[in-house]
């Protein structure tokens, strides 16, 4: 593999290296307002969510590495410290991407993105109308991580007001990820878009214990045919099953016909462990270990 030590790396190519790598990233479409009112829209990737009580979002406008100055949103917020985060979905990512154009101090990036500016209810700086969330937040600090071109601000801050687009939510009124459409930032000029085929579950093993790979019979766990994905479903089992819960799964003509018909391959591992693998693709993963383990 190849080593970058951070402080022997120059600045332009570890800033790639970070944004190509720490990926996707969200991106916190940030509303602010200087003294003289003047509005502030631009977005930025070094963004997330750190608690709910109090609730806090931390996004980062960092210093220039080119010439070691700061971007106007940072300017503001040290001026007014409110901020309104928008979220950036899939409709909007071309207008949110045409606001980060550094145009001068003033200029209003609403009207040169063709954004509509609301008002808002607790603080000062406008949100985007378009946008399916709007967070509406007072800063409560503010951390420098440096002085130098590249280093971060990191803009702490606490939601007062949360506006949410019906539109995005399930009958259960949780938000749909197909239906709000967010995109990630990756490096360079990609970007992702999180909803259709690219969204997809995984199941978190908080309700149960699982076994883990480790106790996973050899034969599983050295498999040349299984994934490291296929292991984790696996190991995330809360026991092996027993004879008779093998023997239950095969009262199933699918799995005696389709051992039978490996039984006459000339690569009776591979054709077992490839069949396992089609039923944990579809979410029958008690049944693949039990396939595996009879195979075996």
């Amino acid at each position: 593999m190849l080593k970058f030590d951070p402080k022997k790396t120059p600045i332009p190519k570890l800033h790639h290296l970070l944004l190509g790598s720490v990926a996707p990233r969200p991106i916190a479409f940030a509303s602010t307002i200087d003294r003289e009112g003047n509005p502030n829209l631009s977005p930025f990737s070094f963004y997330n969510a750190f608690g709910v009580n109090p609730t806090t979002l931390i996004f980062s406008p960092s210093r220039r590495g080119r010439d070691n100055t700061t971007k106007h949103t940072y300017d503001n917020i040290k001026e007014i410290p409110e901020v309104v985060i928008n979220a950036v979905n899939y409709n909007l990512v071309q207008q949110a991407s045409l606001s980060s154009t550094e145009y001068p101090q003033g200029v209003n990036e609403f009207i040169k993105s063709g954004l509509t500016a609301m008002a808002s209810e607790t603080i000062r700086p406008y949100r985007v109308k378009e946008s399916p969330v709007q967070f509406e937040c007072k800063v409560r600090e503010v951390i420098e991580t440096g002085t130098d071109g590249g280093a971060g601000n990191l803009i702490i801050c606490e939601i007062m007001m949360i506006h949410l687009d019906e539109k995005i939510l399930d009958p259960s009124g949780n938000i749909d990820p197909h239906k709000i459409d967010l995109v990630g930032r990756m490096g360079g000029d990609y970007y992702c878009r999180t909803s259709g085929d690219n969204v997809f579950t995984v199941e978190k093993p908080l309700q149960r214990l699982g076994i883990g790979i480790d106790q996973l019979p050899d034969k599983i766990k050295f498999s040349k045919y299984l994934s490291g994905n296929d292991l984790g479903k696996l190991g995330n089992i809360e026991s092996l099953p027993n004879k008779e819960e093998i023997r239950k799964a095969f009262d199933s003509n699918e799995f005696s016909k389709k051992l039978d018909g490996f039984s006459q391959s000339r690569n009776q591992e591979k054709e077992i462990h490839l069949f396992a693998k089609e039923l944990l693709e579809s979410g029958r993963v008690f049944e693949a270990l039990c396939v595996l383990m009879e195979g075996d």
